[in-house]
């Protein structure tokens, strides 16, 4: 075999084993390229052109033309593998500038929450030192004659006062029916016990508990002077409602008397 033949043989043996080779580092790249196909498609990056020249340029240089080959394809796949892993890092410092955005945030409206609740407090400390210094906080529901209904224009004010009350942590409030001297004394008695108790129902509508209601019944109180005045009547059909604070004195709450049964047409004040 003469040396032509030799250089022959020698050249296509090279040209096979580059061949081979080219097809082997497409192979190993081909799962990666596989991997990139599943993600929604982009136009290709920067980095992954300037690795498609720069694997050009040695694959080239190191094999020839399947070398070049070889070398734009890795490094094709190089320069769009750093190009995904920036922009995943771009995202992420995205997300962690909003965290931290929403987290100041949280703490602004933490702070204005704690000075809101640190200014309540105030006030009802200021408040419950103007009850302290008040001998009586309370109002005077009146009645008509007969009569355990509440009128419509103290119902508002009883509602205030009631929330007022079960507001305030350990202050009672102590309700006292009276009635005029008008019919017996069994039947008034049990008639201011029932204005009593509509109070007691009202403030109760506002939020007060029923353990906290001091709840007594006087009956008729004589008018001053003896004196048989319709307007003196007036003042007596009434129940006083009346703030009891935790430091003051409490009056103990006076069981309910059994109502006697009226005889035909009894009637008080």
């Amino acid at each position: 075999m003469n040396s032509s033949s030799m250089k022959t043989l020698r050249s296509r043996y090279r040209a096979t084993c580059m061949i081979g080779l080219g097809v082997a580092a497409c192979a190993a790249v081909l799962p990666a390229w596989a991997d990139d196909a599943a993600q929604p498609s982009s136009p290709a990056s920067r980095q992954a052109n300037i690795g498609v020249a720069t694997g050009l340029a040695v694959g080239a240089a190191a094999g020839g033309p399947p070398g070049a080959i070889i070398g734009a394809a890795a490094g094709a796949w190089l320069g769009d593998s750093w190009h995904r892993q920036q922009q995943a890092s771009g995202t992420l410092a995205e997300n962690l500038n909003r965290s931290e955005a929403e987290r100041t945030r949280l703490s602004g409206a933490v702070s204005r929450l704690s000075d809101s609740l640190e200014q309540a407090t105030a006030r009802a400390s200021q408040l419950e030192q103007s009850l302290s210094a008040t001998d009586e906080v309370g109002m005077d529901v009146n009645f008509r004659t007969d009569d355990s209904a509440i009128r419509a224009a103290a119902v508002t004010p009883l509602l205030k006062l009631g929330a007022l009350a079960a507001s305030m942590p350990g202050v009672k409030v102590q309700l006292v029916g009276y009635a005029d001297p008008r019919g017996t004394a069994a039947y008034n008695l049990a008639l201011s016990q029932r204005r009593a108790q509509a109070v007691a129902t009202v403030l109760g509508c506002a939020g007060l508990p029923r353990e906290r209601l001091l709840i007594e019944a006087r009956g008729a109180v004589a008018a001053p002077g003896g004196a048989d005045d319709a307007d003196d009547f007036a003042l007596e059909r009434r129940v006083t409602v009346r703030l009891v604070l935790p430091a003051a004195p409490q009056p103990l709450a006076v069981s309910e008397p059994a109502q006697p049964a009226a005889g035909p047409g009894a009637s008080g004040g």
